[in-house]
């Protein structure tokens, strides 16, 4: 009892040591309240006053997706924890920065508006059909992270082939990209009505109430003698059984010795010896001739 009220003073004297503390820390989110609530009011828009593409936004979405090579491809994957498809690792990387893309690459070819393959510049997204020969409808994507006019044109992308399929960069020409390219999709600039969404801030409160400090009151503890036991005046004595177990052992093999040293005794009946048998003498054959 004693240790445990003495746990329980220790504990009162941290709390009224800490809880002053966190009294004087909790006023300091207060005045960022209005500068919370104005980014709230405004979301960020993609749309520039000139018309020209926000090339900050466009060229980090570029090295946010070339962080992610190496993560592994995984149907229908979003996370770089788990793996990635090539819609999904389009709509991952976009969405890091706000902007919102369908999770499907035959949603993808309507995204955005479309821009000449020679005018495909870093955030674009290039789509290609299926990997069949007959294949018309889209099957693969990536994001473009070539600048404009430049060739070859790669792109980041989440490969599904049997010999490298993680995220990595390819190129579209001189390989059977070029064969199943369909369209390069601008998803950022004018024209394209998507509009990124600012990450939620939620405010802080205005103020926080002060808890009131807990007083330290003195405890008495009073001491009580712990009831002892009476040892016993005799021990137990257990039978030594392994002793017993000892001297039956021996016994058994002196016996079996003794049993060994004895001559072996003669059978009192003797064995008749058998009457030899005569021989019988072979007959000679005898030879008959017949008169033809």
């Amino acid at each position: 009892m004693r240790f445990i009220w003495m746990i329980f003073a220790a504990l009162l004297i941290s709390m009224v040591a800490v809880l002053p503390r966190l009294g004087h820390h909790a006023k300091a989110p207060a005045p960022l309240e209005a500068s919370n609530s104005a980014s709230l009011a405004r979301p960020a828009s993609l749309r520039s006053a000139t018309g020209a593409a926000p090339a900050g936004r466009a060229d980090s979405i570029v090295a946010f997706g070339l962080a992610q090579q190496g993560t592994p491809y995984v149907y229908a994957g979003t996370s770089p924890l788990t793996g990635f498809d090539c819609s999904g690792f389009i709509m991952y990387t976009f969405a890091h920065f706000g902007v919102l893309v369908p999770h499907s690459t035959a949603l993808l070819i309507d995204v955005g508006r479309p821009v000449a393959r020679t005018e495909a510049q870093p955030g674009d997204i290039v789509v290609f059909t299926g990997t069949a020969q007959t294949s018309t409808t889209p099957g693969h994507a990536g994001i473009v992270i070539s600048q404009r006019g430049e060739v070859p044109l790669r792109f980041v992308h989440a490969s599904s082939s049997r010999r490298e399929p993680f995220v990595k960069v390819s190129q579209v020409e001189n390989t059977d990209y070029e064969r199943r390219f369909m369209q390069v999709r601008r998803v950022l600039g004018p024209g394209t009505s998507i509009v990124a969404t600012a990450r939620p801030k939620f405010p802080a409160p205005a103020s926080t109430p002060r808890v009131a400090p807990l007083q330290a009151r003195p405890v008495a503890i009073a001491e009580a003698p712990m009831p002892v036991a009476a040892l016993p005046t005799k021990l137990a004595l257990k039978k030594n059984s392994s002793r017993s177990s000892i001297s039956s052992h021996k016994k058994a093999t002196a016996k079996a010795t003794a049993a060994k040293k004895k001559p072996a005794t003669k059978s009192r009946t003797a064995t008749k010896p058998r009457p030899a048998t005569k021989k019988r003498a072979a007959t000679p054959l005898k030879r008959t001739t017949q008169k033809w």
